[in-house]
């Protein structure tokens, strides 16, 4: 990467922590601080190391505090996951901003009555003609990118400092977590480039000012992937190396804000991060391989990692909403938020592929939404929909999984891995490997930890079925955290459908009210994104890269 980004980035570590207001939670002693020349005793580097990720990752690319674009929401959690429920069609859009109610346009539906609707501006060619640098607020490609390098590179910016700084207490421990934190979350930002561009850069240098290393290799997303490994690797490593059970607390209770630190999340203990960390080397297997392309190998690997990764009593890493000092806020700061409420009103609205996902009685349904039809036809012609998400607004709902609560301090986002992903994992990988009825026991098992109250799979289900009750739960159970998209393309359901894509049967509400329940869409999507303009104009490949553009 050019030098250019990196006195962007390293400017996000000394000023954004002031446009943040995170002073309190955050531990920010003041609103330029933590600046790099700080941040060399251990209360800088612990402060530093929160900033690196809670504002550098998540919430300091916000555009509309950067550039004054008309951003929607104001986290990566917002629009950055937004895209990938968007492409995975769980929610649609009508608002222009950033191109969301064009990015997952299908080609064409058909519809029950076999009328044929097209979309003569494919999304393939949208998205493309906004690669530009001059069109940088209508641009799907930039924001992951900036957001996931901004990470990186500022975690990059603690692993440099950490050998020097003098700790109190045992030093080699209190190193080792603060190590464990930034190669856990490389890896977790290499996993984000590496499952959704077609190209990355590895780039552990640093770089201030003038002092910048150039970095303009791009290797392949299967590359990515590698070092977003070798990061985890890293993190576990680093975790093997403590032996201070309470300085290791001590300085995980700092780098983690203590609003997260409550229901699924907090202080994790080593043993707890280790299987957080099969879990997302799990995921990257599975996220970035074609379901047909799988071997047994791939799946007995799978399985392997699964069964080492999060169980159902394990801490994981969340995000939660506060009043005031968090990363992203209760109204606008994640999918769910711009989701809840009256269709018409709402940033994002539910899709009627997502809703005809729930089995009949699933609790789940009817905990958390309902209906309230909204013919929505701005946007797109599979847009319209009868469903709204609710509220929970902080009430019980005696063990059903919510899926929305806009009260400042209620919601819980997954950030990275969790139970029922790695559940789910483990049943795909069971199936594929001849053991259907295990496979059926652990979608039975997310299912009762959700609380859906249906009865549970028995007996000899086929193969076909077997994968239809999984892909089903996958869809519910992991729904708005970040994974959907994933889950689509390696199914093929965004390949054009000459390819063997698109999905039949699906429910539309047509633009005059009419419901198909039997209708068939193309969707035609790009499955890798391009490397953004803002990275390629300005830091363009040198000899040898991988190619950064998608041929398909």
């Amino acid at each position: 990467m050019k030098k250019y980004k990196y006195i962007t980035i390293c400017f996000a570590v000394v000023a954004l922590l002031g446009l943040s207001s995170c002073k309190k939670q955050l531990d920010v002693k003041n609103p330029n601080s933590p600046t790099i020349e700080q941040a060399q005793d251990e209360p800088g580097i612990i402060s530093l190391s929160t900033a690196a990720v809670y504002i550098n990752g998540f919430n300091g690319n916000n555009p509309t505090i950067i550039s004054g674009q008309n951003w929607l929401g104001d986290s990566y959690f917002s629009l950055g996951i937004g895209f990938h429920e968007l492409l995975a069609d769980n929610i649609s859009a009508e608002a222009s901003n950033q191109n969301i109610n064009v990015v997952n346009l299908p080609d064409y539906v058909i519809l029950d009555n076999g009328s044929q609707i097209t979309n003569t501006s494919p999304s393939k060619t949208v998205i493309r003609i906004s690669n530009a640098r001059d069109k940088k607020p209508a641009n799907m490609f930039y924001y992951e990118w900036a957001y996931m390098y901004s990470l990186n590179n500022a975690c990059n910016q603690v692993l440099a400092l950490v050998d020097n700084i003098k700790f109190t207490g045992d030093a080699a421990t209190k190193k080792n977590t603060i190590k464990a934190w930034a190669y856990w979350w490389k890896g977790f930002a290499y996993s984000k480039i590496g499952s959704i561009y077609y190209a990355g850069i590895i780039d552990n240098t640093v770089g201030i000012g003038n002092t910048s290393t150039l970095v303009s290799t791009y290797v392949t997303s299967a590359a990515m992937i590698t070092e977003a490994n070798r990061n985890f690797d890293e993190a576990s490593a680093a975790l093997n190396g403590i032996t201070s059970t309470s300085d290791y607390n001590t300085v995980l209770g700092k780098l983690l804000p203590s609003f997260v630190q409550t229901g699924k999340g907090g202080i994790l203990t080593t043993d707890m991060w280790v299987r957080n960390i099969n879990t997302m080397k799990a995921r990257n297997l599975l996220a970035n391989k074609r379901v047909s392309a799988m071997t047994t190998t791939d799946w007995n690997s799978v399985l392997t990692l699964a069964n080492a990764g999060i169980t159902s009593t394990d801490l994981v890493f969340t995000g939660r909403t506060t009043g005031i000092n968090g990363f992203f806020s209760a109204g606008g700061g994640s999918v769910a938020a711009m989701s809840t409420g009256l269709p018409k009103s709402t940033t994002f609205k539910i899709s009627e592929r997502l809703i005809q996902e729930y089995k009949t009685g699933d609790k789940r349904l009817a905990t958390n939404f309902s209906t309230n039809q909204y013919i929505n036809q701005v946007g797109g012609f599979t847009f319209s929909t009868r469903w709204q998400l609710l509220d929970a607004n902080g009430v019980d709902k005696g063990g059903v999984a919510v899926l929305s609560d806009r009260t400042p301090g209620n919601y819980e986002l997954f950030i990275a891995g969790s139970y029922e992903e790695n559940e789910l994992m483990k049943a795909e990988a069971l199936i594929n490997t001849g053991n259907i009825s295990a496979g059926l026991v652990s979608i039975n098992n997310v299912r009762t930890y959700q609380g859906a109250g249906l009865a549970a799979l028995t007996g000899t289900l086929s193969l076909a079925d077997a994968k239809e009750e999984l892909r089903r739960e996958r869809r519910v159970a992991l729904v708005f955290r970040g994974v959907a998209f994933y889950d689509a393309r390696r199914w093929g359901v965004i390949d054009d459908i000459t390819k063997g894509g698109g999905r039949t049967n699906a429910v539309v509400l047509g633009a005059d009210g009419v419901l198909s329940t039997h209708a068939t869409i193309n969707y035609d999507f790009l499955d890798y994104w391009d490397v953004p303009a803002d990275e390629f104009v300005i830091n363009p490949p040198a000899a040898g890269s991988a190619p950064i553009k998608n041929p398909n």
